[in-house]
Formats: structure tokens, sequence, C-alpha cells
């Protein structure tokens, strides 16, 4: 990349350095201020930069320590029309690769670009041997050591491969595909070879491309990542990752980051802190990097009034309330005292259904029978990864199990209305009252008369009127038939209560109603 506040030297450095006969040599582009050139690194692997040492606002010098920064093995050579010590002398500290003076001789140009050149295509060799030694035994080896409760020391070759990485401070991310071993698991295994390979070489290529670091590959579709970035950019990138996974495949990953070191026996720890972060996951959520593990702090007791809870949580089933169970999940999965170990959440879980099927076998009703559940602990709850993916199974099965059973319940208070009716029908020639109908259909008079009200919004006094009067209306029809003789038919013995009844719900006395009708 060539940085150059001036457009005609900025354009002269392209010409030349376009000019010269080195095949691996491409510049990536060109910018007229270090704000331009560092947005070019954070979209483009750089490997070199030409820059002018004097510019406005963001001097060369400035601009190489937030290049180095983004990435650290970049090579500067520093162009400058001022002969000034001070310069130079920065220029070092920065370990800069090069420094020339303006105007640039173009063989001195060519000369240093062509030995930087070839000794970053040396250095890439080696990395590349390094690599791919490591990826084999050395890779496997580095695993074990992580994977150590009390680390002994690490082998030689392992240790010369990551001192150059500790130099500026480096840090262990763990990388997971989330929910691969159960959705992975029922593949044909020549289909789930092939995409695992196409994630892992997505993973490996999008850390290539944007010099995250080294790529191990570990145990359980998880990957280990080592790398020397600076916090705040490899944090912008991790986050790319995730995205740009879970937009290429039908998975979600998520990173845990350990704590950033120099030292060889604290990666280890950072290798620990990674994973811890990623445990968190299954109170966390997945799809997201998790930096700290330790601002987390799990409660070790369940739910308070756990079964208080429960209670509710079926009376909302039974009213087909949504919102009232959802809140009831909510409170014992993630209330005042959270539920922090899968343990505890499978316990719960297995309290709560238990609880669940015995009250409703109450009401000759079985739980497992209603979801359709193979047996009393469906074994899809063991694959979840995280408390959320259980919460939204169990959300979506109880609201389930509360549509059915409120379906079911007012087909059966349908069906009880509708015998009730049929049963005041057959006896509109007596006095029948809502003891009698309750006691017949075996209810309180008091539970009964609640849930008429409550299923046609009329009191059963109104509706045995109701129906009383509905049968008069049609007897007054009748002209052979005497109005007392009606009265008496429809359970009336006395004749002015009728009359009386009968006005206030039509708006007119019997013999009116008759004349109106012209019988």
């Amino acid at each position: 990349m060539l940085v150059d506040d001036e457009d005609v030297d900025l354009e002269w450095l392209r010409r030349r350095v376009a000019a010269i006969p080195l095949p691996s040599l491409h510049i990536a582009g060109t910018a007229k201020n270090g704000f331009a050139a560092l947005e070019i690194m954070e979209r483009e692997r750089i490997d070199m930069i030409l820059s002018d040492i004097r510019m406005p606002i963001m001097s060369g010098l400035e601009f190489t320590r937030k290049a180095i920064a983004i990435n650290p093995l970049v090579r500067i050579i520093f162009i400058s029309g001022h002969q000034d010590f001070q310069y130079a002398k920065e220029a070092i500290q920065l370990n800069a690769s090069g420094y020339l003076l303006k105007p640039v001789d173009d063989d001195e140009l060519q000369e240093t670009l062509t030995g930087l050149c070839a000794k970053i295509e040396k250095e890439r060799e080696h990395d590349l041997s390094l690599t791919e030694t490591l990826a084999l035994v050395h890779q496997e080896l580095l695993l074990r050591w992580f994977n150590e409760t009390t680390p002994g020391p690490i082998e030689a070759h392992i240790r010369a491969f990551l001192d150059p990485l500790l130099h500026g401070g480096a840090v262990v991310s763990m990388i997971e595909i989330d929910d691969s071993a159960w959705k992975i698991g029922t593949m044909a295994e020549e289909d789930r070879r092939l995409l695992s390979d196409r994630m892992t070489n997505f993973i490996r290529q999008f850390a290539d491309e944007r010099n995250l670091g080294n790529v191990i590959m570990g145990y359980d579709f998880r990957f280990v990542l080592l790398s020397a970035l600076q916090e705040e950019h490899l944090t912008a990138l991790l986050g790319e990752l995730i995205q740009a996974f879970s937009d290429a495949f039908p998975f979600t990953l998520t990173i845990g980051m350990g704590m950033y070191t120099t030292k060889m026996d604290q990666l280890h720890d950072s290798y620990r802190q990674a994973q811890a972060a990623l445990s968190i996951k299954w109170i966390l959520g997945k799809k997201r990097l998790i930096r700290d593990a330790s601002e987390w702090s799990p409660k070790e007791k369940m739910a308070s009034k756990s079964e208080e809870i429960m209670d509710r949580m079926l009376r909302a089933m039974l009213e087909y309330d949504l919102m009232t169970i959802d809140d009831c999940l909510l409170a014992l999965f993630q209330g005042d005292e959270p539920l922090s170990r899968k343990n505890e959440v499978y316990d719960l879980i297995i309290r709560m259904t238990s609880k669940l099927h015995a009250d409703l076998q109450q009401m000759n009703e079985n739980l497992y029978e209603l979801l359709e559940w193979d047996s009393h602990q469906p074994q899809i709850l063991f694959q979840f990864e995280t408390v959320h993916d259980i919460l939204s199974w169990l959300r979506r099965r109880f609201f389930e199990l509360s549509e059915l059973l409120y379906v079911k319940r007012q087909r059966q208070k349908r069906k009880l209305i509708d015998e009730i009716t049929r049963y005041v029908e057959s006896r509109m020639d007596q006095k029948v009252t809502l003891n009698e109908v309750a006691a017949h259909f075996d209810f309180t008079p008091n539970y009964l008369g609640q849930l008429f009200k409550a299923e046609t919004n009329v009191l059963f006094s109104d509706f045995l009127m109701d129906m009383r009067m509905k049968r008069v209306s049609e007897l007054l029809l009748d002209p052979t038939l005497k109005i007392y003789e009606i009265a008496d038919r429809a359970g009336y013995k006395n004749i002015i209560y009728f009359n009386r009844q009968f006005k206030q719900w039509a708006g007119m006395s019997p013999g009116e109603y008759r004349k109106k009708m012209k019988v």
C-alpha cells in the first residue's frame, strides 16, 4: 500500500512501484492520508507499506503505530524529503524496514522492495512449514498441553512457534459450532464429512484472509485460535466471523475469548479462560462472543417458590392464558435465582412435568398423551446447548398443551350446557331451580351458576325464565288453550305472578300478546 498526501508524489510512487519486475508484488491500494490507509488495512491483507513520514492531521509515524496494531507483521518503508535525524530515530524505534529520501532513486527503490519481498517470502515459507508441521503431531501436543490441569514444560519446537506470537501479546480464543453434535449426527456419513470439511475450511480461510492468527482443529467441532492482533480489532473480526458463518451455513458459532498475555505459562491460563467463557453459553446464549466468564456470577439455588409458580402455570394453561404461562417459565428458569447448571435445569424439568402430569391426572387428563411424548422424559431436551433453547422448546409445547386443554374443556363445557338445556326443556311443566339442576349434574349450585354464566354470559335464572317465556309464547299461539292452562303447563301455579313475569319478558301481557298475534 502506498500512502502520501501529495497527489503528484503518490502517482509518481505508484508508477515506479508498478514498473518493478517482481511477480509477487501487487499494489493493494493507495491512500492520501492515514485514516484512508487504515480503512484499506481493515479490508485487505497488507504486507508492506510505503508511506510519507510527514502528513497533515495524522503523521506517518502515528499512522504506522496504528497500522502495526492492526497487523503486527506489516513492513513499513518511510519516504521523506527531510533529512531529519529525529524522524529517522523514531522510524528505527518502530522497526521500520527502510528509510528513503526524496527524490527517491529508482534503483534504490527497486533494491529495497526486492530485498524486502525476498525476506517476506522466505518468512512465509518458514511459517507455512511450521503451520504444516503444527497441523499434525504438534497440533495434538499443543492441545494436550492446553488441556493439562497442571501444565508441565512445553515442547521446545512448540515453544519456538509460540514465542514470536507472545512478543507483542497473544490471546487464545475457542470457537464452537453450535448444535453440531445432534444436527450433524443424523446425517449420512459422507454428507456429514463433506459438511464438516466445508465448515472447517470456511473458518480457516476466514482466519487466513484476515490475519486472525493460527487456527487449530480441536475436538467436538471446536477450534482453538491463537492470535496476536490488537484486542479491539480482533473482537471486531470475530464478530464478523460469527455473522459470516451463520450466513453461509444453517449453523451458528459461539466464541469464548481468554486474556492477553506475553508469558508462555499464562497462555495456558488464557486457554482455560476461553473454555470457561464458552461454557457459560449455556446461560448467555449462542451466536456471540463471550469475553469474560468471571463477570457472570452463577447462583446455585433453584428459583424460589417453584411449586407456587407451577400451580399458577397450570391454572394459566387451563385458562389459555399464554402470557402468564410465559411469565411462569421465565420465573422458573431466569428469575431472581436463575439455574446455572444443566443438571439443575433437568431436575426442574422432571419435577415440573411430573407435577403437571399428576395435577392433570386429577382432571382425567394425561400430559404425555396430550403432547404425544414417547417417554416421560423427552430425549430432545438433552440435545439443547443453552437454557434459552430449552425454554423456547418448553414454551412451544406448553402453549400447545394449553390450547389442547382449552379446546377440550370448551367442548366439555359446551356439551354440559347443551345437556342442561335439554334437561330444563324436558321439565318445563315443573318448577325447575338451580339447586335441582346442580344436584342432577353433580355440581354445587354456586360452581354451576358461575360456570353457566362464564360460558353463556347469562345468569342461570335469566336463562330459565327465557326458556319458560319462549315456551309460553309458543303455547299462546294455540287458541284452544286458556291462559291459566298455559301458565300451569309452564310450571306457574300463581296466575298473577305468571302475568307479571311474561310482561317483564315480552313488554306486554299474555292477552295483549295474543291480540298482537291475532289469536
